[in-house]
């Protein structure tokens, strides 16, 4: 689990914000382990006031869905993690 420091808890009890985005490690990409696998790259998940990471992994395609991958969005509290989702 990684820490973060200089936290804020947002008004919205599932947002944490943080003052820096915190760096991700650097990951190579392996190889797909079956026919379409569908690669999730990290993602940062909120526990309590900081976030841990989530290493890259392969899942199983959803059909006529496709993966939006995660981000941070600036907020005027400080940074917040967008997670990813199919659409």
């Amino acid at each position: 689990m990684m820490s973060i420091g200089a936290l804020l808890l947002s008004s919205c009890a599932s947002e944490v914000a943080v003052t820096e985005q915190p760096m991700a490690p650097v990951v190579v990409q392996t190889a797909p382990p079956y026919p379409g696998a569908v690669w999730i790259g990290g993602e940062w998940h909120p526990r309590g006031r900081q976030y841990y990471y989530v290493q890259p992994h392969y899942v199983r395609p959803r059909p006529s869905r496709t993966w939006q991958q995660g981000y941070w969005r600036s907020t005027p509290r400080g940074h917040v993690w967008q997670r990813g989702h199919w659409r």
